[in-house]
């Protein structure tokens, strides 16, 4: 280009109009050429952003996409593991019980009870291992979310809202409720009760002491 612009202008000054037209022709050209490649450039340039645009899209859906297979997983699993151990809770149950009832008198009885209760200690190791935890009672608050209430007693040791008795032990798993605990709830202590013998006593002592109607009873200053 500043080979043309020299060549124009010695052409101007030569008064050689020939050859300033035809280096005239030959500038236009290569300005079009200029336009042309710059809107090409504008195009491309264009195009490569919204190319990249698209991929941080198609980067972001699939992060997105990955996230959600992922909590998707968890959450089968969790759900999945839940149902199982839900189901096996009342074994949970029954082991408890035996353990409560059964007395082991002979030895063949001890050796018996002994293989029993390492069964049930695997038992239990393995839904410690999964997760499951048992929900503290005996003298927690009552919290309805975790605890489910079938009586309420009073009591002069424990104070009202306090949970005072388990019946049945409830689980979680994580986060997520297995089975309330079934417990009793204090009310806190009752009202205060006077014996009979005190209230008579007190009637009595308030008759005693009421003022006589007699006007002979009254002094006389004067």
């Amino acid at each position: 280009m500043k080979t043309l612009v020299q060549a124009y202008k010695k052409a101007i000054l030569d008064g050689d109009e020939k050859s300033a037209y035809e280096v005239e022709a030959a500038i236009c050209i290569m300005e079009n050429e200029k336009n042309d490649l710059s809107l090409k450039l504008s195009e491309m340039l264009a195009e490569i952003t919204t190319g990249k645009d698209k991929l941080l899209r198609l980067k972001a859906d699939f992060e997105n996409f990955r996230k959600r297979s992922e909590n998707d997983r968890i959450t089968f699993t969790s759900d999945f593991q839940g149902d199982v151990i839900e189901n096996l809770l009342p074994i949970v149950d029954s082991f408890e019980k035996a353990r409560q009832q059964i007395k082991p008198e002979t030895e063949k009885e001890k050796k018996i009870d002994t293989s029993y209760q390492g069964i049930y200690k695997q038992f239990v190791e393995v839904m410690r291992y999964l997760g499951v935890a048992v929900i503290a009672t005996v003298g927690k608050p009552f919290d309805p979310s975790i605890h489910e209430a079938v009586g309420r007693e009073e009591s002069q040791e424990i104070r009202a809202g306090i949970v005072m008795q388990e019946l049945r032990r409830g689980f979680v798993l994580g986060e997520k409720l297995l089975r309330p605990a079934t417990v009793k709830v204090s009310t806190g202590p009752g009202p205060v009760k006077v014996p009979p013998n005190t209230e008579k006593s007190t009637e009595q002592s308030t008759e005693m002491v009421q003022p006589a109607d007699d006007p002979a009873s009254t002094i006389n200053t004067s």
